[in-house]
């Protein structure tokens, strides 16, 4: 933890942030070995929503620290906002802008609120913290209260803006928040994990809180266990993966049904689940054939989109068209890989009617995804541009969840059964390194920069079609060993 005191360490808004989405994160931002982080694109997505809404609201280039406040620019980046909290806590925010308003100031007649860029649907206490606490800073730095902030999310035309009232209750809340935080931050080891570890995903400590997770058998290491499910088995006195398994289903189902019955009925499949990860058991449920679609086909179309959420837009449909040799075997040899880019200056149409072709070219062969985006992004965009109701039963006879079968045919001895973790126990490897979906879209806003004459190096593009790519083949390790079983 070193050797500085405390005390001489400020709490920041960034630090606020990670507690509010997990204590233990926090803490390790503090006192983790940053040789232990692992690289996530998430950071860098938020920069770049933040960079394009800031663009977007402001009329010019912001102005730099405190030189910029005190000549009024309309904007404001690069400020340093420090000061104290309750019990004399030091704190120190740096708002990502600052905003000039109506009103008064030491610099003049005019005052400045603090604005930060908004991820998701709502505010929530991860952005209301740290503007009510740059709000604070930034009223004793300008010698005039700050009555509002302001959220930002989009850009151009869909930007939208929600204002943030900077009352008493909230700032009951930061102070209240602000302590917690310097008492966890305390602590000689960091708190417990994070009871809903499916955020886990974005952060750069992820790999030593799986490794912890799956050393003392968290329950969140189930599959099929939530935070709130979590909360239940806890209250019954089974605190871990081992207590699960060598719980009674029949007796766990009515101390789960006090919850509600669906709870109830979910008590065998969490136990039996939990034991197949306790003994590493591979256990078929269903008999009948996983992929009776490809009994007879000659070839497979493998289909994975790359999306960006926030903007709703499917910027690649990636295929690989896998057919079979002459003596009835897969021919991995002869698989080719088709991606299909759906610009937006070019419209939905042409994309559409691009798409239609090649899945015509292999009208006879199943259509196989893993999850159920590739079907509802097809189905969505053949509704949209007029698809006849033949059509779409066509597609929707093609399409094959391979996700759904595993899931229905196969118990598996895993704590996920997304693909990265299923073809990764079936021994798949991507290509590169430590790329997933995140910065795949990364990647997409970088080549596409500002339009369509500012488009990023061609190599960028490689990398996308690499991993897209191989999410197709993954899908195909985890459906060929589906067809092995059924031998």
């Amino acid at each position: 933890m070193g050797d500085t005191p405390f005390a001489d360490k400020p709490l920041t808004d960034r630090l606020l942030r990670s507690w509010v989405r997990c204590r233990r994160r926090a803490w390790l931002d503090r006192h983790g070995d940053s040789r232990a982080r692992i690289y996530t694109a998430h950071r860098t997505l938020q920069l770049d929503d933040q960079q394009r809404s800031f663009v977007a609201l402001l009329p010019k280039k912001p102005a730099a620290g405190l030189p910029g406040l005190a000549e009024g620019a309309p904007g404001v980046v690069g400020v340093r906002l420090t000061g104290q909290g309750p019990d004399g806590l030091p704190l120190e925010a740096h708002p990502p802008l600052l905003e000039r308003v109506a009103g008064s100031s030491r610099w003049g007649d005019f005052a400045y609120r603090p604005v930060l860029a908004r991820q998701g649907r709502r505010l929530t206490r991860e952005h209301r913290f740290p503007l009510a606490l740059a709000g604070q800073l930034l009223a004793d730095l300008q010698q005039s209260p700050v009555g509002e902030a302001l959220a930002v999310a989009g850009a151009g035309r869909r930007l939208e803006k929600e204002r943030l009232p900077l009352n008493a209750a909230l700032q009951r809340q930061l102070d209240e928040a602000l302590v917690k935080l310097a008492a966890d931050l305390q602590r000689l080891d960091p708190p417990p994990l994070a009871a809903d570890r499916r955020k886990c995903t974005l952060c750069s400590w992820r790999g030593l809180c799986n490794a912890e997770a799956a050393s003392e058998g968290h329950l969140s290491e189930v599959s099929g266990i939530g935070a709130k499910r979590r909360e239940m088995l806890q209250e019954l006195g089974i605190h871990g993966l081992k207590d699960l398994a060598a719980a009674d289903p029949a007796l766990l189902a009515t101390q789960l049904e006090r919850y509600g019955e669906q709870h109830g009925a979910v008590a065998l499949p969490l136990v039996v689940q939990a034991r197949a990860q306790r003994d590493g058991l591979v256990e078929r449920l269903d008999p009948a054939p996983s992929l009776p679609e490809l009994a007879m086909a000659g070839g497979v179309l493998l289909y994975d989109i790359e999306s960006d959420p926030d903007a709703r837009d499917d910027f690649l449909h990636g295929f690989v068209c896998l057919p079979r040799d002459p003596s009835g075997r897969w021919d991995l040899a002869r698989a080719r890989y088709h991606p299909l880019l759906v610009l937006q200056e070019h419209g939905e149409k042409r994309s559409w009617l691009r798409l239609r072709r090649l899945l015509a070219s292999y009208a006879d062969w199943p259509i196989l995804h893993y999850g159920e985006t590739e079907s509802l992004a097809l189905k969505r965009m053949a509704q949209r541009q007029g698809g006849s109701d033949r059509l779409l039963e066509s597609n929707k006879r093609r399409l094959v969840d391979v996700h759904a079968r595993v899931r229905h045919h196969w118990r598996l001895p895993l704590n996920s059964y997304g693909l990265k973790s299923v073809a990764a126990w079936r021994g798949f490897q991507w290509r590169q390194r430590s790329v997933d979906g995140a910065r795949a879209l990364l990647w997409w806003r970088q080549w596409r920069g500002s339009g369509p004459l500012d488009r990023g190096h061609h190599q960028t593009l490689r990398w996308i079609f690499t991993y897209n790519e191989d999410d197709c083949l993954a899908t195909w390790a985890v459906a060929s060993w589906l067809l092995e079983q059924d031998k």
